[in-house]
């Protein structure tokens, strides 16, 4: 493929659901340093969208923001509708989610079940605005922010991963439903990402951070990949874990 067709795969506007997310900042920083000229950051009004909404502007693009909550997904058809009818949008990021508190929310089901509202619920009432104004336009992508976590359950956060295993399907069949329409969808699923929300959380092997899954997304839309592991080696390693037989598998330290 040539450099030029490669760089067109790269978006001229964004939309971004979640937009305080520093994956999600890390990775428009990247596309605005390439191609990306028009940004819509999505999120609950406050000052940190606002600022990033700001930082954005620094670096030279258009950026505006649009109140969402994924805990209303009755009014996300008009709050996207109104991005969308601003005009037309090459890539939708969505990046939006909450780890929760595995040992609170086991005591807490109100608690794990707005978990599960954010991760997934949430993301499917978006996902499907958004799919069906990219399947309208003919054009464009969209990339859903997954987990490795979502591969196997594991004690120390099967709450959080159950919501991202929901979440992966959920995008997986999206893809396949917009086959064909000029639309594509792209599953991206990190190892555990450093990030000041994660801080507190104890290390784990084959950890990132938001540039390295920024730099994966890049080259991801540039290959038209349907699925981007982050690090590249978790492919195979959560290939041999999926299949390890369940008492073998609650002995690791994972």
């Amino acid at each position: 493929m040539s450099a030029a067709k490669d760089a067109h795969r790269l978006p001229r506007s964004l939309l971004v659901l979640g937009g305080t997310s520093e994956i999600a900042l890390a990775t428009a920083r990247r596309l605005v340093a390439r191609r990306t000229r028009t940004v819509w950051l999505a999120g609950r009004p406050s000052p940190g969208l606002e600022a990033a909404a700001e930082h954005l502007r620094a670096l030279g693009a258009d950026t505006r923001t649009v109140a969402f909550d994924a805990l209303d997904p009755e009014a996300h058809e008009a709050a996207l509708g109104k991005v969308f009818a601003e005009g037309e949008v090459d890539l939708v990021l969505l990046a939006f989610g909450v780890l929760g508190d595995q040992a609170t929310d086991e005591r807490d089901p109100v608690a794990a079940a707005r978990v599960a509202r954010t991760n997934y619920t949430g993301a499917v009432t978006a996902g499907l605005v958004c799919a069906r104004a990219l399947q309208a336009q003919g054009h464009g992508s969209m990339v859903v922010l997954s987990s490795a976590a979502g591969e196997r359950a594991r004690r120390r956060d099967f709450l959080y991963g159950s919501s991202k295993a929901g979440l992966d399907v959920f995008a997986q069949g999206l893809g396949d439903a917009l086959y064909g329409t000029g639309a594509h969808v792209m599953v991206v699923r990190p190892a555990h990402v450093r990030t000041r929300g994660t801080a507190a959380r104890e290390p784990e092997p084959l950890s990132t951070t938001p540039e390295e899954v920024a730099t994966a997304i890049e080259l991801g839309l540039r290959r038209r990949s349907e699925v981007v592991w982050v690090p590249g080696v978790l492919r195979l390693v959560m290939a041999v874990l999926r299949h390890l037989p369940r008492p073998l598998f609650r002995r690791l330290p994972v």
